[in-house]
């Protein structure tokens, strides 16, 4: 239940902030945490799932994950960036 809280807020984010860009979203930069909740592969698989049926189809998930328990982020699953396709204005 907590992977789909999370995905779903995630999804929500990404909605908001493309919202604004006059391009679609085809990339997703993830950092998850060491100590963060979910494995990537297991972020992955909501992800996908989520995302069937819906404008994030075929989104490009790359996740970056930290190693290191004692950085400040290890509990996190953090939005890096997001990738647009190119219009003819941009």
């Amino acid at each position: 239940m907590h992977e789909m809280n999370l995905i779903k807020n995630l999804i929500d984010k990404i909605h908001e902030l493309a919202s604004d860009e006059p391009g679609k979203p085809i990339g997703v930069r993830l950092r998850l945490g060491a100590l963060a909740h979910i494995s990537a592969k297991h972020l992955r698989e909501h992800f996908d799932r989520e995302v069937l049926g819906t404008s994030l189809e075929g989104i490009k998930l790359e996740i970056d994950e930290l190693k290191d328990i004692n950085h400040r982020e290890a509990q996190d699953v953090i939005l890096e960036s997001l990738k647009f396709e190119e219009t003819d204005g941009h």
